[in-house]
């Protein structure tokens, strides 16, 4: 074994060779996943929950460029709209609170199927929704080096209940998903060539040189600009985006830093420094921000947007050399923040993010109590609903997770650990500082990846290692075999609120006892 290859067995570790399969199992979880997304789209043709923001917005996007405000003369707007006539709005610019790019994202698929089409109003988040089951299979198998747990990552997330109904809405909060999800997975590829690049470079250094020197620089890494941009994506969708951006720009640098270590880099803390962290704070800030920035050009380019006059009307004395639009922007995102930090309603579905991992109160997108005799209706009350409640298995197995990986990551020094923990970090732990605020625990759909490479850090463990017995191996098939059971036997049994079927109110009652429970 040569020096090089003897660094790159180090630094990478155990890399399966299986590449058909590798695909294969999360590709058919994802065809499968999608089968059941797409099922029925488009019912019910009515806005559902928030869609009443942003499918609305993204039509307006589509006419105007940028949020018209629906003029409070109209009456009842949202049946307005779904009865085939989606322009409602006005003359006038909306104060809305989350970046354009989501907006943006489902109005292409108002672009393809049409305005009125609620098919339309779903079908981008929807494609996203599924892809992103083949995008968690495939990122489970580069972290644990496993086909086999990358294809129950698939199978896990195909069959969640928080993905599920949020792949049918058109909300946002999948749309963050995405792009932090695209971002880890780019990172996650950069990782792997930055080390097959410095094994190749370390390897070539006399030993001299390898105790006196910083080290060698790694080059553009254009896996961390991908990230970069997904990350600007993913603030240009909500601002809760920022906080995978701090995240994942930390986590990135640490495995750098890691790889410089077991490299034999004598000065390794000073040359991540120098050689990798200034160079990735540089790149990835500056990208991320400057997508962002370009994701609000439908605004730069109207004079119908909110407050895109308004640094005209109110020139600067002592800013002269700043363009009215930018202060304009500006002042429209101070505006935003002051919106966020008083949000304190009093919403029947506000949660505490210490109840979100355990499903403690759902959220209801969509209720409807049909009579006997009414829609399908055969008993004296039914309930038509969806409710976005995660499959509770994988969601309880996630909580205590978090546990086992704080452990492998702290005592253990396990990279993988340290990724899942970095995407829960900058998907959930934020919202521990923003109790008081109104906020819902169908956020977590954020997070969700990590919760998924959690459970399956976990389910890893039960399998065993490579080098164990065939009875132990046994047994942890047994085991992992009967918790995918479990999530598929769960998933059927909310199938009803998740798809609005018309079912009797006991029936529904019998699916809500957790949250009631709690």
């Amino acid at each position: 074994m040569t020096r090089t290859d003897e660094l790159r067995s180090r630094l990478l570790g155990f890399r399966p060779t299986d590449t058909l399969w590798g695909w294969l199992g999360p590709l058919f979880f994802a065809v499968v996943g999608g089968i059941m997304r797409f099922w029925s789209l488009d019912r019910p043709h009515q806005l559902v929950f928030d869609e009443t923001y942003y499918v609305k917005q993204g039509v307006s996007m589509l006419e105007y460029g940028v949020e018209m405000r629906v003029p409070d003369t109209i009456k009842k707007p949202d049946e307005l709209f779904t009865a085939g006539t989606p322009d409602v709005f006005g003359t006038e610019g909306d104060l809305v609170v989350h970046p354009p790019v989501g907006k943006w994202v489902i109005a292409a698929g108002e672009q393809l199927f049409g305005q009125t089409s609620s098919w339309g109003w779903r079908f981008s988040v929807c494609v996203l929704g599924t892809l992103s089951i083949l995008m968690i299979g495939r990122a489970a198998r580069r972290l644990f080096g496993s086909s086999l747990l990358g294809t129950i990552a698939a199978f896990l997330v195909a069959f969640e209940g928080h993905h599920f109904v949020q792949s049918r809405t058109g909300l946002l909060d999948l749309i963050v998903m995405f792009w932090a999800l695209a971002a880890f997975c780019a990172l996650l590829i950069d990782r792997d060539r930055s080390r097959e690049i410095l094994a190749e470079k370390v390897a070539a250094l006399t030993p001299r040189q390898l105790a006196t020197g910083l080290g060698p620089w790694l080059g553009w890494r254009p896996w961390r600009w991908v990230a970069a941009v997904c990350l600007g994506l993913c603030a240009g969708t909500k601002w809760s985006g920022l906080f995978f951006l701090v995240a994942f720009g930390l986590m990135t640098v640490w495995w750098d830093l890691g790889a410089r270590r077991a490299a034999g880099v004598r000065h390794w803390f000073s040359s991540m420094i120098v050689k990798d962290g200034l160079w990735a704070a540089l790149l990835m800030v500056g990208t991320a921000t400057l997508t962002y920035l370009v994701s609000w050009v439908g605004w730069f380019r109207s004079n119908l947007g909110y407050d895109r006059l308004w640094g005209a009307a109110h020139p600067s004395r002592d800013t002269p050399w700043i363009p009215d639009s930018v202060r304009s922007l500006w002042h429209y995102h101070q505006e935003i923040y002051t919106f966020h930090v008083n949000l304190h309603d009093n919403h029947p579905y506000r949660t505490n993010p210490w109840s979100w991992v355990i499903q403690g109160r759902p959220t209801s997108f969509f209720y409807e109590g049909p009579k006997q005799g009414e829609d399908g209706c055969t008993v004296a009350q039914c309930s038509k609903a969806i409710t976005s409640i995660g499959t509770v298995s994988i969601w309880w197995l996630g909580a205590a997770a978090i546990l086992v990986l704080l452990w492998y990551w702290l005592f253990k020094r396990d990279w993988r650990a340290g990724g899942i923990l970095a995407g829960l970090a900058g998907g959930y732990l934020p919202w521990f500082s923003l109790e008081e605020r109104t906020i819902y625990s169908f956020y977590t759909v954020a997070f969700e990846p990590w919760i998924i490479f959690a459970v399956v850090f976990v389910l890893g463990l039960a399998l065993g290692k490579r080098t164990d017995s065939k009875r132990r191996r046994e047994i942890g098939l047994y085991v992992v075999g009967a918790y995918c059971l479990l999530t598929l036997v769960l998933f059927a049994f909310f199938w009803p609120i998740y798809t609005a079927q018309v079912i009797p109110q006991s029936q529904w009652s019998l699916r809500m006892w957790f949250p009631s429970w709690v």
